[in-house]
C-alpha cells in the first residue's frame, strides 16, 4: 500500500494508510485486527482485502452543515442538473453511485416529487468500484484500476468542492 500511495502521490496527493487495528473499547466484537489494508488520498479511498480491491471517492458521511449544502446544491436548477449529468456519466463508466445512508422518503423541506428526489435522499454521495481478487492484483493492473477509478471521480469531486466545500 505504501508503494502504491507513493506512485499515486504526484497525481492524487499524499495518501495516508489507516491503522491496521480496530478500536474495540466499545464494541461487542473484540477481534483486534482489520481484515483489510486501507488508505485515504485527497481524491479517494483505496482498500485491499482477501476478497477484493475497492476504490471509492466522494462525500462520505457528511456533517450536518455539509449535508445541508449538498441538498441545497441538488435542489438548485443549474448545479442539480450538473450533478445529475456527472452521476449519469459515472454510472455509464461502470461505477457504482450511492451513499452510506439513503432516506426512504423525501428529506424534510423537499417535495416527494422533486425531479432529483433520488439524489436528495442520499446522505452524501460516493462513487466506487470493486474487483474480486485474482492474480492481477500483484501486477501493474491493480494500479491502473485504482488510477482509472480516481480519474473517473474527478468530475464528482470538482462538483463537491464547488458546491459543498
Amino acid at each position: 500500500m505504501d508503494e502504491l500511495l507513493a506512485e499515486l502521490a504526484e497525481d492524487f496527493g499524499s495518501g495516508r494508510v489507516f491503522r491496521p487495528y480496530r478500536d474495540v473499547r466499545f464494541s461487542k466484537d473484540k477481534a483486534p485486527y482489520k481484515l483489510n489494508c486501507a488508505a485515504h488520498l485527497p481524491g479517494g479511498y483505496v482498500s485491499f482485502s482477501a476478497d477484493e480491491l475497492f476504490v471509492g471517492s466522494g462525500l462520505y458521511m457528511p456533517g450536518p452543515d455539509q449535508l445541508k449544502r449538498f441538498r441545497a446544491a441538488i435542489d438548485d436548477g443549474d448545479s442539480g442538473l450538473e450533478l445529475g449529468s456527472v452521476v449519469s456519466a459515472v454510472r455509464r463508466g461502470g461505477y457504482d453511485v450511492g451513499a452510506d445512508e439513503v432516506l426512504k422518503t423525501a428529506p424534510r423541506g423537499y417535495a416527494k416529487d422533486h425531479t432529483r428526489i433520488e439524489l436528495l435522499k442520499y446522505k452524501g454521495i460516493v462513487m466506487s468500484k470493486s474487483w474480486a481478487v485474482g492474480a492481477w492484483l500483484g501486477t501493474r493492473m491493480a494500479k491502473s484500476r485504482v488510477v482509472a477509478c480516481l480519474d473517473a471521480a474527478r468530475p464528482l469531486n470538482t462538483w463537491l468542492e464547488r458546491n459543498v466545500g
